[in-house]
């Protein structure tokens, strides 16, 4: 077990940073319900979550998942055991019933070696996608608390939510923001990417909280210096590919670092090409 706990960034609104992979977690508490924004890697840190999530509330809990990805959403079988019903993007329900099977075996024969445990507790998860879906937008009602899942666009996915709390002027943004680390490429649209969090800089002001996918909290100016960097990376990717440059060139001018931007860069060059839609 991992030392883990809830701490109050807003009115009823709490982040936890689970240590593998510092995955920011939230809690939504309201009058007589809560909600939990993803659930991280396995059914064992799943459970330390719960129980995370019941030393602050004892409230009927629903669940969403701001992507796909599985330090995001294998946790997902443990609260929908408990009675949650899990929400997420309409493309989240669609990858982990087509691909969730194939990256729990792919996980746990890259980890094997360097990380046994994780790796067969990864083997050993339930793949939950989530039941109840959403295309652009929806409200949930937690409680009397009004929270809306929005769907902006493409970007570290095919399928982020952000999760806007209106009371408490939270956003949780998931890894369309990263605080504790660069942005990850592996399957992401960066010629899309800094629009999308164009969109998300349109729901925040000056005391805005931005809760990150990874890392601590940050703020719209944290915000609007990623989508700075985001945007020079899409304009190198889009002026390398007219300049028929090679992707090594681009990724080592990115403000990501060169090992960060290399999917980024490839992924770009065959947007523009058309072998990938």
């Amino acid at each position: 077990m991992t030392a883990t706990g809830f701490a109050e960034v807003a009115a009823g609104v709490y982040a936890l940073r689970y240590p593998v992979y510092d995955v920011t977690v939230t809690l939504v508490v309201g009058d007589d319900a809560a909600l939990v924004v993803d659930t991280l890697s396995t059914a064992e840190q799943a459970t330390e979550l719960a129980e995370a999530v019941r030393r602050v509330t004892a409230h009927p809990w629903t669940v969403v998942n701001t992507h796909h990805h599985f330090d995001h959403a294998f946790g997902n079988a443990t609260f929908a055991a408990a009675g949650a019903p899990v929400w997420g993007h309409e493309g989240t329900a669609n990858r982990l019933n087509a691909g969730g099977e194939r990256t729990k075996r792919e996980l746990s024969e890259e980890l094997a070696d360097a990380q046994p445990e994780l790796a067969a507790q990864i083997a050993a998860v339930r793949v939950h996608p989530p039941e109840r879906t959403v295309h652009q937008e929806a409200t949930l009602d937690i409680g009397g608390r009004r929270v809306t899942l929005r769907f902006l666009g493409r970007g570290h996915t095919d399928n982020d939510l952000v999760v806007a709390v209106p009371d408490a002027d939270v956003l949780v943004a998931g890894d369309l923001v990263e605080s504790g680390g660069p942005p990850g490429f592996g399957d992401a649209y960066p010629l899309e990417w800094a629009d999308t969090v164009a969109g998300l800089l349109r729901m925040t002001g000056p005391g805005t909280v931005v809760l990150p996918g990874h890392g601590p909290p940050v703020d719209s100016a944290f915000v609007l210096a990623q989508h700075a960097d985001l945007t020079r990376l899409e304009w190198l990717i889009r002026e390398g590919h007219a300049n028929h440059s090679p992707v090594e060139a681009v990724a080592a001018r990115s403000p990501f670092g060169v090992e960060t931007s290399l999917p980024a860069v490839r992924r770009g060059y065959a947007l523009l090409d058309g072998t990938l839609s």
